[in-house]
């Protein structure tokens, strides 16, 4: 073999591992309570989620979830340690990185199209294109008949499909969702749960999702990331190796959820107890 052949690419190297779209490292979070004193809401936090990947944040309250998430939105910068989004250090809020919350965040003087152009026409993207735009993710998230309505006249499950929507509209690569579907009947989030994961599928984005919820964790994710109640750690990262859509009355599935179900209960313990002292101080 030549000299020039060795070293052809492709003969015979490893390629380079694919930078993360999250990496996080030693993020710490401190806030100071009037009661409470200097608060440990995240200690020492470290995790990478790849391109493309599903991963939830799962745990009780009080395990520092949504201050997690928030960290690397850049609404709440760490008090020590990095976020980086494709490599690039997190300090503010960027078009990168969507959010959607659980209290839908619409505005409620818009029709439903003015909601999911509102992010495109402050971008300054020419009218036919955001119409363009829109009118396809109202299609995708079945909400075109709607597209003349407003929020007060939608469902909690309806709304929710407006602000995703909206965020999809800006074609971020990072979407961060904080407990979405936490406040809607079990029929909707399941059906809710299903629309994300084909719009997932669909648009290859890159998901870090906050909940409660053992069940959606494992029929959402590819990582469960299990958080130890206050100060936040990560307790275990969860390998989800089931092929989708997962059979909630499956063995498999049932199995993962008592192990699951043990580690956050025992946090879950913690928390009271916690509760309990502060109570007894008082």
């Amino acid at each position: 073999m030549s000299a020039m052949g060795a070293n052809a690419p492709g003969a015979g190297s490893v390629p380079e591992p694919a930078r993360p779209a999250i990496t996080i490292r030693g993020v710490t979070k401190t806030f100071e309570a009037k009661d409470l004193g200097t608060v440990v809401a995240l200690d020492g936090i470290d995790l990478d989620v790849a391109k493309g990947e599903f991963v939830c944040l799962l745990g009780p309250s009080g395990c520092g979830k949504s201050t997690l998430l928030n960290a690397v939105a850049g609404f709440s910068l760490p008090t020590s340690g990095s976020v980086k989004t494709d490599g690039v250090e997190v300090t503010a809020p960027g078009p990168d990185r969507a959010m959607v919350f659980q209290e839908y965040a619409l505005f409620p003087w818009m029709t439903v199209f003015a909601n999911v152009a509102f992010g495109l026409e402050i971008k300054g993207v020419r009218r036919g294109e955001i119409k363009e735009t829109v009118d396809a993710l109202l299609a995708t998230l079945h909400l075109t008949e709607f597209r003349e309505r407003f929020p007060k006249d939608l469902s909690g499950g309806m709304r929710q499909r407006v602000a995703i929507a909206r965020v999809l509209a800006l074609d971020s690569p990072v979407l961060l969702m904080d407990e979405p579907f936490g406040a809607l009947d079990a029929l909707t989030r399941r059906n809710l749960q299903d629309e994300l994961l084909r719009i997932w599928s669909e648009w290859k984005k890159t998901i870090l999702f906050v909940t409660h919820g053992i069940e959606e964790s494992i029929y959402l994710a590819d990582r469960i990331v299990v958080m130890t109640y206050r100060p936040g750690r990560v307790k275990k990262i969860v390998e989800v190796g089931m092929p989708r859509l997962r059979d909630v009355s499956s063995p498999e599935f049932n199995k993962l959820k008592r192990e699951l179900t043990e580690m956050v209960m025992e946090e879950q313990r913690r928390h009271a107890e916690a509760e309990a002292r502060l109570a007894t101080a008082d």
